[in-house]
């Protein structure tokens, strides 16, 4: 027989669930957009500099077509990395915890108890629920109650780096494409205006998915990425007058 409390606590893990597979999702939205937003600043940066110093058309497209080349690369290996070292971290966790339940079962359990307790259960529901958890899957409910981890949804590396190279190359388009299609009249001011609108965008996005203020991020981040390229161009015009 399923007692109410019992059924209520499922209903509540279910949510929870649910909210977690929520949190993962926008996590890596929150990253994609951040990854996209370093793709149109450095390279706008690149870019800008380069036409600040020279209108050569090839030599502006060699360097854009090369930052957005590094960076996505730089992007995708430093997120491997990390990744990597994250889910070493998460599978290390599992283990230890799968051999204290092996040693020690019954501390376990009141370890387990514990956490429940934490959420608001009852003691004697507690009890019961830790008791169903651990007869049938004890390692799977201390790693997401103790440690937050989902034993089948391990972070992936490859698609952590995968996901920063595509984010920050899209990103790095935008003021690549800009400033190399447009007419020599026209690019600079063009590219600028769509890097500013590009990072209204991004901004905007990073904040509603943080429950931040949008506007004030919005314009944090245009200020940001304008003030970029503007140094990178008056360096690259003072550097060109002096070389040329």
């Amino acid at each position: 027989m399923t007692l109410p409390s019992e059924g209520a606590h499922a209903g509540h893990g279910d949510a929870e669930e649910r909210a977690d597979g929520l949190n993962n999702r926008l996590n890596w939205l929150r990253a994609g957009v951040l990854g996209a937003n370093d793709g149109i600043v450095s390279t706008a940066g690149v870019v800008m500099g380069v036409a600040g110093a020279t209108t050569d058309d090839t030599a502006i497209l060699i360097a854009g077509v090369a930052a957005l080349v590094a960076g996505a690369i730089s992007m995708a290996a430093g997120e491997y990395v990390s990744v990597s070292t994250q889910r070493d971290t998460e599978r290390s966790l599992i283990a230890k915890e799968r051999r204290e339940l092996e040693e020690m079962p019954e501390e376990e359990l009141r370890e387990l108890e514990g956490f429940l307790r934490e959420r608001g259960l009852e003691d004697q529901t507690a009890a019961d629920v830790a008791r169903q958890l651990t007869k049938r899957d004890a390692l799977r409910a201390h790693a997401a109650l103790e440690l937050g981890i989902d034993v089948d949804d391990l972070t992936s590396p490859w698609t952590a780096a995968g996901a920063s190279m595509v984010a920050f190359t899209l990103g790095a388009l935008l003021p690549l494409l800009s400033i190399t299609l447009l007419p020599e009249s026209d690019r600079i001011w063009a590219t600028v205006l769509t890097v500013a609108a590009a990072l209204a965008v991004t901004g905007w996005t990073s904040a509603r998915l943080g429950y931040a203020p949008p506007v004030r991020a919005a314009l944090r981040n245009v200020a940001g990425g304008l003030l970029a390229m503007l140094v990178t161009y008056v360096v690259g015009d003072l550097l060109g007058t002096q070389l040329r």
